[in-house]
């Protein structure tokens, strides 16, 4: 894959190229917009960024961008008590129309992997443990 979609939109003034870091960067703030997701599984990379203190937006999210068309996979943690199928399906819509809004690139595809499942209350009940441990 390279840098830069190749020869993406011609125009009179020369060529338009959407290098895939957008798209990554689009998709990712699509998919944390849908209720239900609580973030994005990025792996060690990622986690590595994270902890130098750089907000990484296209972790957990990889492309694969033609001349007019991108491919999306998206991986996911839900929060424990959603429909997975549901919040699947609306990360898909919500990634296909703000992919095709931005760029004009017609979305061929959007796979979600689920990773995780996030439970709220463990750390609810770690939180209240610690405060009530120390006084």
């Amino acid at each position: 894959m390279s840098t830069l979609a190749a020869d993406y939109e011609k125009t009179d003034m020369g060529t338009i190229q959407i290098a895939p870091e957008v798209i990554e960067v689009i998709a990712g703030l699509a998919t944390i917009e849908v209720q239900g997701v609580a973030g994005m599984s990025g792996g060690f990379a990622g986690g590595i960024a994270e902890l130098l203190g750089r907000k990484n937006l296209s972790k957990g999210v990889k492309v694969e961008v033609g001349q007019r068309e991108a491919a999306v996979d998206v991986s996911i943690i839900v929060e424990y008590g959603n429909r997975i199928p549901e919040i699947a399906a609306d990360i898909q819509r919500n990634v296909k129309r703000s992919i095709e809004t931005m760029t004009g690139l017609h979305v061929v595809e959007v796979n979600v992997h689920i990773h995780d499942v996030h439970f709220k209350t463990t750390e609810k009940l770690e939180e209240e443990d610690t405060q009530n441990r120390v006084k």
